[in-house]
């Protein structure tokens, strides 16, 4: 979603159309791959190898790509292979030209800043909501809803992601609760996690709160959706729940994040969060 709208904003600026590679998801086994075409009203194209060679040419051969990603070789890269060069956001973006192929996170608010209403616009869900679904939309608009999101599956499970991404803490959480117990009228939590049973035997919780457990599979895009229709958010970092706070359109909305995103303090993460939230 993040590369998405960095480069429909890049488009849009333009006034050209964009394309998608989407070919390092034909072995890719995380979630459910691919599927912002199926979930939201985006208008991006599928890239076709015609388009790939355009940027690459000869170049466009997987071994030869992952060679052009090493800082030594970059002399060799063709003018338009835009290579995000590290986490936060980079000014240069904005000079790139209508012809360019980026690669990178582009995990920042700032590189679509200028397209939000775009950008909300494409990431409008396109079925109707149905079901437990729409019986909790309708119960999220009548009281201060908060989101509460705790991600664990292979942030747990795999030692090697666990090593760059870690948990939230408990403490975290707990802090969090009472930031926005302390502003906003007694709020209802509705919890979503890939681990249900964790939270509920780890988290305490002394405010009313509902356990979000029956969108698995296809469905599980429905959490997001969900979690864009409470009130106020407490993410995890993670950046399914970092959408599900930004597709709430409220000014009014308290949005808490941690402050520690990643393990390790090397990777500059100063514009991940959006100003007008709050790190905990």
């Amino acid at each position: 979603m993040f590369q998405y709208a960095a480069g429909r904003a890049l488009a849009l600026k333009y006034k050209t159309s964009l394309s998608l590679d989407i070919s390092g998801f034909a072995n890719y086994k995380l979630h459910n791959g691919f599927e912002l075409q199926r979930i939201f009203n985006t208008t991006a194209e599928i890239a076709s190898k015609t388009d790939m060679y355009r940027i690459f040419g000869w170049k466009y051969l997987p071994c030869f790509r992952r060679k052009l990603l090493r800082p030594n070789i970059k002399a060799l890269r063709h003018k338009n292979y835009a290579i995000e060069p590290h986490f936060h956001f980079w000014q240069c973006f904005h000079q790139l030209n209508k012809d360019s192929y980026l690669q990178g996170y582009w995990q920042s608010e700032k590189y679509f800043s200028d397209a939000i209403l775009q950008i909300r616009e494409d990431f409008t869900f396109k079925l109707p909501m149905k079901g437990k679904n729409a019986e909790l939309a309708l119960k999220m608009r009548q009281h201060n809803s908060v989101s509460l999101h705790v991600r664990r599956g292979d942030y747990a499970s795999n030692p090697k992601t666990m090593s760059v991404h870690g948990l939230c803490s408990i403490d975290y959480y707990q802090t969090a609760i009472q930031y926005i117990a302390e502003r906003a009228h007694l709020p209802n939590l509705y919890i979503f996690s890939d681990d249900i049973a964790w939270v509920k035997n780890n988290l305490k919780i002394d405010f009313p709160c509902n356990y979000i457990d029956h969108n698995n599979g296809d469905e599980s895009y429905n959490d997001m959706r969900l979690m864009s229709l409470c009130k106020h958010h407490i993410i995890a970092n993670s950046s399914f729940s970092w959408w599900g706070a930004w597709l709430n359109p409220s000014a009014g909305k308290i949005v808490v994040a941690p402050y520690q995103w990643f393990v390790k303090d090397d990777i500059n993460v100063k514009d991940l969060i959006p100003d007008s939230w709050v790190r905990i």
